[in-house]
Parts: structure tokens; C-alpha cells; sequence
């Protein structure tokens, strides 16, 4: 097995490949002086099962289009040079938003971003908590390991041990990512968990709503549960909505932390007492001094991974 990353914060990657016992393969990039950049592994692939982990968020150097390019052109490169199998390994995927059609002419980006996988050879995808898992499946037609996040959460059992605890979705949108939440915590700590929803519309980027909750949370803890953080906007809004129904704690958690634009402000709010993600994109806009970063917390993503990539590597290998 072979195990390349292309990010260049390297961090999550290093934990994967160690935690599978391997060494992260090396690889060569070159950047033109005109933006084009040339990657090519520095070890042989021939004959092997191959990973390459590329989180596909924008960053100071890299916007999700250049790094997927990075991404098709590399595994590509792989097949040519003999890779029996190559695996692309997306603890973030970009263009999973628009995922149907929802105004005239509306692209469905995460449909066209399975098109490319397939175009290059991709063997299979695994990604970590989409923003629609049946809508993932249905786009790809390579097989696609789906990762829920919520797993990871789990090792922060200091923060579920309340026994009036409530599993939220801060849309409608994302119940079913919050069922199987509170479905897989009503079984571990065998006692019921409560389920509500807030009320929320979006439509040409401008959110709306009633700010309507749906659901028993007075005098609860209630887990504010989405699939990526961006602007924080709609976890403040969420929790707001929450304390004023009564809940005695909100804390939020998301697969995906991207705290684009004024997000570390948006996120200081007193109604949300802390806030969980996964390392599957670097907290790098948190700024230290701000309130969002003494109340951030971090989950690792990565024995979802490694789990996920060893039972396909030993059935690859049978």
C-alpha cells in the first residue's frame, strides 16, 4: 500500500499513515512562473494499492478548484505509471452543496465533481460526512465510502454525559444526520435522547425562517449537530432559537470547520457554550487571541479513516 497526501498541512494525513503503519509516500510539485504546476510521485506505483488524501477546502495558497485539479491530474499520473488501484481520500469534499436543482439552469456541481473522478480512473472515494449522503451515492457510480462524523464525536464523552440531552439539526435539511446520531447515542449510553429541528429557508444565499423549534429542549443540553461551519451564521441563529425555547446548553458540533469571513465573531456567541469539529480541515482563520478558540474543541477523524482504508486495502488484497 502506497499513501500520498497532497495537502500541504500535512498534519492529518501524517496521523493517518501512521496509525496504518505506513510512511506518506513522497512526491515532486512544481509550480510555473504562469500559475501551472507539475506533481509526480517519486516512488514507484506499479502494481499497487494506492491512497491519496487531498481535503478539498480553500486556503491562503489553493482554492478548491486548483487543488482538485491537483487532485485528478496526480491520480491520473499514478495510473499512468502502473497503480493497480487508486483511491482518492477526501476528509473534506468540496461541491457538495449543490447536489440537485433547485432554479432554472441550476448546476449540480457534486454530480459533475463524480464525472471527473470516474474520467481519471478513480477505483473509489471515501469522504467524509457529505452535506447529503443519499445524494453522494447517487452521483457516483465508483463505489464511495460515506464517513459519519458523528462517530468522532463520541470520544467526547465529557460533554454527553448530561441526562436530559437533545440531539438538534439546525435545518431540515440535515434531520437524518441528526437521527442517526441520536439513534447511535440512545444505544450507547442506553437511555433515550431527545430530537428537535429548527426552522430554517435558504434561497439566492439569504437565510430565513421562523426560527421555529421543533422538539421538547427546555432545561435540556441539546447537540446542535451540521455538516460544515462556514460563515457560523446558522449555528448562532440555531442556538439563539434554542435558549429562547429553554434549553439550559447548546453545543454545537459540525464535521467541518472552514470559519470563512467573520465566522470566529459570529461563533463568540454567548448562546453556543462550546464548538466541535473534526481535523478534517485545519482551524487556521481561528485567531488564537479570539473566543471562538478557547472554546473550540477537536475531534479526530482519523480512525474513521484508517478503519475505513484497512478493510478496503484487505479486500483489495484477498
Amino acid at each position: 500500500m502506497l499513501m500520498f497526501t497532497l495537502d500541504r498541512d500535512a498534519q492529518l494525513a501524517t496521523n493517518l499513515a501512521a496509525s496504518l503503519d505506513l510512511q506518506l509516500s513522497p512526491h515532486e510539485l512544481r509550480l510555473f512562473e504562469d500559475g501551472e504546476r507539475k506533481l509526480r510521485p517519486l516512488c514507484d506505483p506499479r502494481g499497487d494499492d494506492v491512497y491519496v488524501i487531498h481535503s478539498l477546502h480553500g486556503d491562503a495558497t489553493d482554492s478548491p478548484h486548483d487543488k482538485l485539479c491537483s487532485l485528478l491530474m496526480f491520480i491520473a499520473t499514478l495510473y499512468d505509471h502502473g497503480a493497480d488501484r487508486v483511491s482518492a481520500v477526501l476528509p473534506y469534499m468540496a461541491y457538495g452543496r449543490k447536489d440537485r436543482r433547485t432554479k432554472p439552469f441550476d448546476p449540480v456541481g457534486q454530480r459533475y465533481l463524480a464525472q471527473l473522478f470516474e474520467a481519471v480512473g478513480t477505483a473509489q472515494v471515501f469522504v467524509l460526512e457529505a452535506h447529503n449522503a443519499a445524494a453522494l451515492q447517487n452521483a457516483f457510480r465508483i463505489p464511495v465510502q460515506h464517513l459519519e462524523a458523528h462517530l468522532a464525536f463520541s470520544s467526547l464523552a465529557h460533554l454527553l454525559h448530561d441526562a436530559h440531552s437533545v440531539v438538534a439539526s439546525p435545518d431540515p435539511g440535515g434531520v437524518k444526520r441528526a437521527q442517526l446520531w441520536r439513534e447511535e447515542l440512545e444505544s450507547r449510553l442506553q437511555r433515550d435522547v431527545g430530537f428537535a429541528m429548527i426552522d430554517k429557508r435558504r434561497s439566492a444565499g439569504v437565510v430565513s425562517g421562523s426560527e421555529g423549534v421543533s422538539g421538547e429542549v427546555h432545561g435540556a443540553t441539546v447537540l446542535l449537530l451540521d455538516d460544515l461551519i462556514a460563515s457560523g451564521g446558522t449555528l448562532q441563529r440555531a442556538a439563539r432559537a434554542l435558549r429562547e425555547a429553554g434549553a439550559r446548553r447548546v453545543l454545537a458540533f459540525a464535521a467541518h470547520g472552514l470559519f470563512v469571513g467573520s465566522a470566529a465573531q459570529t461563533l463568540a456567541e454567548a448562546a453556543i457554550e462550546c464548538v466541535v469539529v473534526s481535523d478534517s480541515v485545519p482551524a487556521q482563520r481561528v485567531p488564537r487571541d479570539s473566543a471562538l478558540h478557547h472554546k473550540l474543541q477537536l475531534a479526530s477523524c482519523v480512525p474513521l479513516l484508517s478503519e475505513a482504508i484497512r478493510e478496503s486495502h484487505l479486500a483489495w488484497s484477498r
